[in-house]
Parts: C-alpha cells; sequence; structure tokens
C-alpha cells in the first residue's frame, strides 16, 4: 500500500517533489513572536493553544513556481492537527497536492524518517527538500538539503534554488545529479 495515490492526470509525467514543513518553509512556536505571518489554533489535550508561523522569505513565491512544474507533497513528521491548518493557510496558490504526516514516516532508532519508496512513485523521479539530513537518511541521492530557518528576513535560499530545481525536472534520474556519496576519488585521511 503506496503513501500517496496514483499521480493524477493533470500531473503525468512532472517529478514528484517531496517538501519539509518546519524550519524549512516555515518556523513555528507556541511562545508569542512578534509579527507572525498568521496565528493557528491547535488543539492538545482539549485545550487551544496559539501557534505563531514566520513564513521563510521567498516561500510564496517559490511554492507558485514549483507548483507549476513539480506533483508538490508536504511530509511532515508533525501532527496533522498542526500541520494542516499550517497548510491550509501557507498554501496560498494552492499547489500541495498531498500531505502526509508523522503517522506515514518509519521510526528509525528514534528517529522520524521519510520514507520516499514508500510514496509510490519512481524513486529517480522524486526529491526531497529539507532541512534535516537524519529525515532523509535512506535517500541521500535524492535530497536537496536545505539550511535550517528560524527568522532570517533576509534568507534567500528558497528563491536560489527555484532554477536549480526547474532544470532538475529535465533530468531523467534526479539522483545521478543530487547523489552527494558519489565517489569523489578522494579518500579521507
Amino acid at each position: 500500500m503506496w503513501l500517496l495515490p496514483p499521480i493524477s492526470a493533470d500531473h503525468s509525467g512532472r517529478k514528484c517533489l517531496v517538501l519539509d514543513l518546519d524550519e524549512t518553509l516555515v518556523h513555528s512556536s507556541f511562545k508569542i513572536i512578534p509579527n507572525p505571518d498568521f496565528v493557528v489554533p491547535v488543539e492538545i489535550d482539549n485545550q487551544y493553544h496559539n501557534v505563531y508561523v514566520l513564513k521563510r522569505p521567498g516561500v510564496d513565491e517559490f511554492m507558485r513556481r514549483m507548483g507549476e512544474i513539480y506533483e508538490i507533497v508536504v511530509f511532515t513528521a508533525s501532527l496533522s492537527k498542526y500541520a494542516d491548518p499550517v497548510l491550509d493557510k501557507l498554501d496560498i496558490h494552492k499547489v500541495v497536492k498531498h500531505r502526509l504526516f508523522r503517522e506515514s514516516c518509519f521510526n528509525h532508532k528514534g528517529t522520524y524518517v521519510k520514507d520516499l519508496s514508500q510514496l509510490g512513485r519512481e524513486i529517480q523521479a522524486t526529491l526531497i527538500l529539507d532541512n534535516s539530513p537524519a529525515s532523509y537518511i535512506f535517500h541521500t541521492a535524492n535530497a536537496v538539503p536545505v539550511s535550517t530557518w528560524f527568522n532570517d528576513p533576509h534568507d534567500t535560499e528558497l528563491t536560489d534554488l527555484v532554477a536549480f530545481l526547474e532544470d532538475l525536472t529535465a533530468v531523467d534520474d534526479v539522483t545521478l545529479v543530487l547523489d552527494s556519496s558519489i565517489d569523489t576519488g578522494v579518500s579521507p585521511r
């Protein structure tokens, strides 16, 4: 049983771009953040708590452009009762086709791992954008690592990645481009 339904006809031929949520696209906090982009009430133990959310600079345009050329999946280790309302507000262009949460992660030695082989997509046509290398340890050759983002208003990482991700749509096998573990012939000392 795959985590995703078969690819829709309007996305046929597109690669699958898996996006992490927290510290990749947004930063959220239960503590009050001055000037949050939005606030989401989340129920925990029958009590509502406000979650203050900052959007990473460039995220709206990044999502819009990626949604034009990829099948977009947000895969987070967070719980759906938090991530769903955040995505409802974040996905202003309605480009996220699928949402996967903590229960879809594989618990590997106490870490939530996103196992891309369980998506039901060709692995050579699937890439993951994530700030946590532990979350894609099974698929390092599919990863586009990004720095962890909390609140730097001058961050340009998402904007800077657009051209590279556009170019990847033309590659037959993304793992041949992204695989950072390819032997470079340099031996560590």
